[in-house]
């Protein structure tokens, strides 16, 4: 077991990282002292594989809990859905101590620190990654937020959970498309911040994807540990350290859009998109042409598309308008300049994009 902490002042808190721990929650939350009655925001997959387990830990330490079943899909993530879970949390609450509990993937954990950080204007509550996804990125750093009709997370609060913990063993139920998205995030984090992970990755891609629990905490653990480091510097990104944390994103979250968050799901969005990114990067002599065919190379071993099929190019282009990171009319790309590094340009012209994008049709 691993525990590796966020330090941001009184908004500070640790990621546990470990095997078998989903059943010591409830001395874990005694320690916190953040509230005894708990409302489980979950999907019904994952409540009726591992429900029983986290009931049983937080019964025998005394605790009360409700469980809030939603769809395991992005649809969830809405304002109307958080507005449903609203009005229920409100008619629960009498003569309570609530703590939120966000007991699923990255929708579920969207999802409940939203309405966390809006119920009596912040209610405190834990995050229960289940999927490898969430447990790399997603749980960690506190970013809430439901999607619009325009685009992905374009409502949203920096909101920050009072516990992470992240059991390992729970990650082998995944089905391989799930594994295999989670890992564009952690390829995320080796190109921009961690050459050995990158190197670490192409050694033991194989042992990975057939789930190793070893291989699984070690990569969890690394990237938690790189994902804390960044938030306790930069919370809220006011200083642009965090910014790099979305190489992939920017036309990975267009490209979702674009099949209407169907057709691609997020890892394989941003796996596209670290490639487009990688395409600008050699254009513009940041990222040397070898260093861009191992990250090629990396994301194809791991299962993710490297081609955009049943998408309309231009509904992509005119999608990824509605990134967050627009500055009036001017665009930010996150982008590799080595394996282990980034950085951060604006403005890059329309053509270079349209080109990047068009190579991986």
């Amino acid at each position: 077991m691993k525990v590796i902490k966020v330090n941001l002042k009184n908004n500070s808190y640790p990621i546990i990282v470990g095997t078998g721990i989903l059943a010591k929650l409830g001395p874990y939350l005694r320690k916190l002292k953040t509230g005894s009655d708990l409302y489980i925001i979950t999907n019904p997959f994952i409540k009726a594989k591992f429900g029983n387990i986290l009931e049983k830990s937080l019964k025998n330490s005394s605790f009360t809990l409700r469980f809030h079943l939603v769809p395991d899909t992005e649809a969830s993530k809405s304002l109307a859905r958080a507005a449903k879970i609203l009005a229920d949390l409100s008619a629960y609450d009498q003569k309570k101590k609530i703590v939120i509990a966000a007991f699923g993937g990255g929708v579920v954990g969207d999802l409940s620190g939203f309405v966390a950080s809006l119920y009596k204007r912040g209610t405190p509550y834990i995050q229960l990654p289940t999927t490898l996804l969430a447990q790399v990125d997603s749980s960690i750093g506190g970013k809430t937020a439901v999607d619009l009709a325009q685009g992905k997370n374009l409502a949203g609060t920096f909101y920050q959970p009072k516990l992470v913990l992240s059991d390992i063993d729970l990650l082998q139920s995944l089905p391989r498309r799930q594994l295999s998205s989670a890992l564009a995030e952690v390829i995320k984090y080796a190109v921009i911040l961690d050459p050995l992970l990158f190197v670490y990755l192409e050694k033991n891609l194989s042992r990975i994807l057939a789930k190793n629990k070893a291989c699984l905490e070690f990569i969890v653990a690394r990237c938690a540990s790189l994902k804390a480091a960044i938030v306790s510097r930069d919370e809220v990104e006011r200083l642009g350290l965090r910014t790099i944390l979305n190489f992939g994103h920017t036309l990975g979250h267009a490209i979702e859009a674009a099949g209407d968050f169907k057709t691609y799901n997020h890892g394989e969005a941003v796996g596209l998109g670290m490639l487009c990114a990688g395409s600008i990067s050699v254009s513009l002599g940041l990222l040397k042409e070898k260093d861009f065919k191992r990250i090629e190379k990396l994301i194809l071993r791991a299962g993710l598309p490297a081609r955009i099929k049943g998408l309309d190019f231009n509904k992509i282009i005119a999608s990824h308008y509605h990134d967050k990171k627009f500055s009036g009319a001017k665009n930010k790309f996150v982008l590799a300049s080595g394996i282990g590094r980034s950085t951060i340009k604006m403005n890059i012209p329309l053509d270079l994009i349209r080109e990047a994008l068009r190579e991986r049709f």
